[in-house]
This record gives C-alpha cells, structure tokens and sequence, in this order.
C-alpha cells in the first residue's frame, strides 16, 4: 500500500548513492574488483539495481550479503552479458514463431469462416472474452491507423472492415495466444494437428509461456534465475527430463515449434552463446540438465 505521508516514505527510502560508492558498497560485501574504472564504467550503463539482480546466485549463503568468496565483478557482469545475449537469441525465434502463428491462423479461420468470421461470437467458445477481445482489437486498429498504411486503407476503402489477414497484423503474441485459447476447437485442433503436429493443448500452453517469454525478453528483464510464469505442459515422456519451470522448458518448446532448418541455426547459435559463458553461467539457474544438448538434438520440429 502506498503511505498517503510522503515524510514517513522518506525516512524508509534508502539514500542514493554515487558511482564510487557503489563500487565500494561491493567490496565491502567482498566482491573482487581488479579494475575499479571498468566497474564504475559498467554502472554508468547499467543500473546498480539491475546489475545487482544477478549477484543473487553469487552470494553466500550464510552470510546472504556477503558474495561467496572468490567471486569477482567480472563473473557477475558475463552473468548480464549471459542473460543479454540469450534474450536476443530468442527474441529472434520467437519472431519467427509469431509471425508464422499469424500466418497459420489468419489463413484457417478466413478459409473456414470468411473474411470477417473472427468477428461472428458462435465461431468461438466463450462469448464473453470472444467479446473483451473484439473490444481490444479495435483498440489496437485504431491504434494503428496513423502508423500503418494498410489499416488506414481499410478505413477509407472499406469502412474500417478489416479481413481477419489484415487484422491479424496488429496484434500482439500475447493476443493471438489468447484468440487461439478461445478459438473453435474444431479449427485449434486442426491448426495444431496440419501445422505443429500436436494436440491443440499443448499448443495452447506453449504460446502462452512462449508470449510471456517475449514480452519479458522485449521489456529486457531477467530470465537468469528466473521462474517461468507460465511452465508449458509437457508429454508424459518429457515430464521428468528436465524441470519445466525455468528457460530451458521454453527453449526446449521453441525447437519444437521452429521448422527444421529454423530450429538447427538456432541450436547452433544456443551452442555457441553457452560455450561461449559456461565458465561464469551455473546451468542449474537456467534449469539445463546435464544431456541438455542431447535432449534438444532430440527435439523434434515440425517439418
């Protein structure tokens, strides 16, 4: 709850601190520090606070302040460098991925229910959100109407009707994600079958951790040491081979999900980002087993 006191606020608030200081607030907390100038460079790009994020897994664990002993300024930062990196690498391949989706589902449901079928309520399962998202996808074309030049020619040529084609271009992973949840389970199952080869469900909760994934690589958050807000579920095979509630779970459905040779240069790339750090990185906080190459190697694309 936020104090209706801004004096009581005040007093509870920490004091900022400078660039020095906070080099020597990490050495009290026994953090090595071979070149100072380097570490207060860093801060003056990377907030104290973010970077201090990732120092969580280095600290002692009895002390909890303390850095475990040994640990130097230059581990932590491969440790953002890490988490940066991989960001971007995804960030790609769920690009990829999205785009596809839209193309996947724009198509069935313009095939199956016309042009305009995405806005006819019995093509759905739930009334109620097949309305909320009608809401927010008009939200989201009037958004786009000073920016996009083929909304913008739906309007003048045809009265702001847009083809389910057209509009689907506007949405975001998040949106489709959801459109596809309440979709007409005739039409999820057939999308999931032709396309992805897999039941409608477990497509389902891919594109909603894979949609929060994005979101959280987009807004430059932290997936190192992170929980997945949404784990995916996993066929029963799969389900004790890894722990399905880090980023390997979500890395391991982008293979899935990729086509063949989209799936390949982005194994390949994922190799090299963690031969790359695997000195500095603990791969129990990103949840990799040990026969994680091998298990991604054994992950089958769709074709």
């Amino acid at each position: 709850m936020i104090s209706l006191n801004p004096e009581e606020d005040k007093s509870k608030i920490k004091a900022p601190t400078t660039y020095s200081e906070q080099i020597e607030i990490y050495r009290k907390r026994k953090l090595d520090i071979d070149n100072p100038d380097l570490a207060e460079n860093t801060l003056k790009r990377i907030n104290y606070y973010r970077l201090s994020a990732y120092a969580l897994t280095l600290k002692d664990p009895i002390s909890k302040d303390d850095f475990i002993e040994g640990t130097s300024f230059d581990r932590l930062l491969s440790l953002y460098e890490f988490d940066r990196k991989l960001r971007l690498l995804l960030l790609g391949a769920l690009e990829t991925i999205e785009i596809a989706f839209r193309t996947h589902i724009s198509y069935e449901v313009a095939h199956k229910f016309g042009p305009l079928g995405y806005k006819d309520k019995e093509n759905f399962i739930n009334e109620k959100f097949h309305r909320e998202s009608l809401e927010e996808l008009d939200k989201l074309i009037q958004k786009s109407r000073k920016g996009e030049l083929f909304v913008e020619h739906h309007f003048r040529k045809y009265s702001g009707e847009l083809p389910i084609w057209a509009a689907i271009e506007v949405t975001s992973f998040g949106f489709l994600s959801k459109f596809y949840r309440n979709l007409n389970e005739d039409v999820k199952k057939f999308i999931a079958k032709h396309y992805y080869k897999v039941p409608y469900f477990y497509l389902e909760s891919w594109l909603q951790t894979l949609s929060n994934v994005r979101n959280v690589c987009a807004h430059y958050a932290r997936l190192y040491n992170k929980r997945l807000t949404f784990p995916p579920k996993l066929f029963k095979e799969e389900q004790k081979l890894f722990d399905r509630g880090y980023i390997f779970a979500g890395i391991y459905i982008t293979l899935r999900l990729l086509s063949k040779n989209e799936g390949q240069r982005f194994h390949i790339d994922l190799e090299a980002l963690i031969s790359e750090y695997e000195q500095d990185i603990d791969f129990v906080h990103i949840g990799f087993p040990s026969n994680w190459n091998d298990l991604l190697s054994q992950a089958q694309p769709r074709k």
